[in-house]
């Protein structure tokens, strides 16, 4: 049995209405296509509107698309190439069944062996079509690096590929691009032009600047798109917006955070709070909002509702909005804010996300939130529930496991027989032989321990996989 596929993460977003028009950026995207070039980078840091452009270019690309939103659990390889994929399965729907039922054996092939069975079957798709990962810069597994550069190397004619990212993925880019078969977008062309900005500020953002504020304004932030997003949102009701654009000076992450604190403290004290609050979160949806506030005074529904009117930097993952997520760069800052006024409630959130979590059948995030709580012995609990599950599913979960293992203290696995082995197979499964022996060793040394002594916490969550 695989695991189940987030839907979400091959949705493709929807452009957001009265966006600033890009058609120069479109027009070299476009030109990527039938020129042979095998892949399309767009690399560059948070907010300079690299999901938007992408979005905005797919709504008019003559070719089927298919989308991938990647995430940290994408690190591992078998997880990658399952949503990889499924991603594919979009264009054709049967494409890859075979290889990810060689994926799951208890043996699988070689990793070569099996992506030349998905390049074979990728030729076979009639016509042209696009591929597009966003926010790869989370994936810093050299395993799934090997795959996509293989995947590269061999690529179809009738396939092309497009990366978003916040930085450069380790790939033989310094080899396309002398092939020329790569091309690249990059932050110094997605800064907004002076015109863009001032039809964003004024027209979109309804501010009537001047064209001296524009400028000045457009200066300061070099074209940055989160930024002058981020001062329009001050800037409203303020009485004076020249003045605020003189004094609206410094690096970006110093702008951000004053920009940051101006916008939170204009919005009402429970808006602040879920704000704050739910920024623990990758994903939310209004049941989870709720169970994190664990207040009847406030509505996880209508917060979201709010919060995307508004447009406070948060994204619909869905057509049905359901599942939103704040934009990285405002979550990152939010987060900052939570540690610094509410320091107290971080371990609390997190226990409430995990049990949320944990009832509604995501195991690793509940695993993930556990950790973050620092509750490590409920951690260990969920830990030894979900991996002899999954390996009873023969699901590769070497990177996963080791990751959530390695988090763990020390001497909480030196006394529990079943994570000392699972940690043995993971280090063997990863190539860490070193580590293998003297986690056998602990394993072992449980084996003529009464079973009172070593009797293991009862479970939390049985069944929850």
């Amino acid at each position: 049995m695989a695991a189940p596929i987030l839907a979400t993460k091959l949705f493709i977003p929807q452009p957001r209405p009265g966006i600033v028009p890009r058609p120069n950026l479109i027009k070299r995207l476009n030109e990527g296509q039938p020129s042979g070039r095998k892949l399309t980078l767009i690399s560059a840091p948070a907010g300079f509107g690299k999901t938007t452009l992408v979005s905005e270019w797919v709504a008019v690309c003559e070719r089927p698309v298919a989308w991938l939103s990647l995430d940290e659990g994408d690190n591992d390889p078998t997880c990658f190439l399952a949503y990889f994929i499924a991603a594919l399965q979009t264009i054709a729907a049967n494409i890859g069944k075979g290889v990810l039922a060689v994926l799951q054996s208890p043996q699988p092939p070689p990793i070569e062996t099996i992506l030349t069975a998905l390049l074979n079957e990728i030729i076979t798709v009639p016509g042209h079509f696009v591929l597009v990962l966003d926010d790869y810069h989370v994936i810093d597994s050299k395993p799934v690096g090997n795959i996509l550069t293989f995947l590269l190397e061999h690529l179809p004619p009738q396939m092309h590929l497009v990366i978003a990212s916040r930085e450069d993925p380790h790939l033989p880019l310094a080899r396309l691009r002398a092939r020329d078969q790569l091309t690249e977008l990059r932050a110094a062309d997605l800064r907004f032009t002076h015109s863009e900005a001032a039809e964003f500020l004024n027209q979109l953002m309804g501010l009537n600047l001047s064209a001296e504020d524009v400028a000045a304004l457009d200066t300061r932030t070099e074209g940055w798109i989160a930024g002058l997003q981020l001062a329009a949102l001050s800037m409203k009701g303020h009485p004076d917006t020249t003045s605020f654009i003189q004094s609206f000076t410094g690096s970006h992450h110093y702008v951000l955070d004053f920009l940051v604190e101006e916008v939170l403290h204009q919005q009402p004290e429970d808006v602040q709070t879920f704000l704050l609050r739910t920024s623990i979160l990758d994903r939310l949806c209004s049941p989870l909002c709720d169970a994190i506030l664990d207040s009847p005074s406030v509505s996880g529904k209508e917060t979201l509702e709010y919060l995307e009117l508004a447009n406070l930097f948060i994204v619909p993952l869905d057509n049905e909005r359901r599942w939103y997520r704040y934009h990285h760069l405002f979550a990152d800052v939010l987060r900052m804010h939570l540690m610094t006024e509410q320091p107290n409630q971080v371990s609390a959130l997190h226990q409430r996300a995990s049990e949320w979590y944990e009832h509604n059948g995501s195991a690793a995030d509940a695993i993930r939130h556990a950790l973050a709580a620092k509750d490590f012995e409920r951690a260990a609990i969920l830990v030894e529930l979900v991996v002899p599950e999954l390996r009873r599913n023969r699901q590769e979960t070497t990177v996963t496991e080791l990751g959530w293992l390695k988090a763990l203290p020390d001497e909480l696995i030196h006394f529990r027989p079943v994570l000392s082995v699972a940690y043995a197979y993971a280090l063997f499964g990863s190539g860490e032989l070193g580590g293998v022996e003297p986690r056998l060793r602990d394993a072992e040394r449980w084996l003529d321990t009464p079973a009172d002594m070593g009797k293991q916490t009862e479970s939390p969550a049985a069944g929850m996989v």
